[in-house]
């Protein structure tokens, strides 16, 4: 039994560590990766090729993995989740905005 039961073994093994760290770096670095799309659709004003219903979609899965995240009181998914839902809010009121 782990020390504290509240958290599986797996999570305080080293390969649990790692799995963490690169989820939480690949996370970061697909938000920096989506930073230019943001800026293109409110500083450049061009949305056009910029599917509303792909977004919408993102951002529904975000919100349900914010959700299951707090459940599990997982910050390593319902931070993630916060920077996401933030990104594809700017999408989605930008090409709203400059349709």
């Amino acid at each position: 039994m782990p020390p504290n039961p509240g958290i599986p073994a797996a999570e305080t093994s080293e390969p649990g560590k790692l799995i963490r760290r690169v989820l939480g770096i690949s996370s970061f670095f697909t938000m920096l990766m989506t930073i230019p799309q943001v800026l293109k659709i409110w500083i450049g004003h061009q949305a056009a090729g910029v599917s509303l219903l792909s977004w919408s979609a993102y951002m529904l899965s975000a919100l349900l993995w914010l959700w299951y995240g707090l459940q599990k009181r997982a910050p390593n998914i319902y931070l993630a989740c916060l920077g996401w839902i933030t990104l594809d809010a700017a999408v989605i009121i930008g090409v709203l905005m400059n349709r």
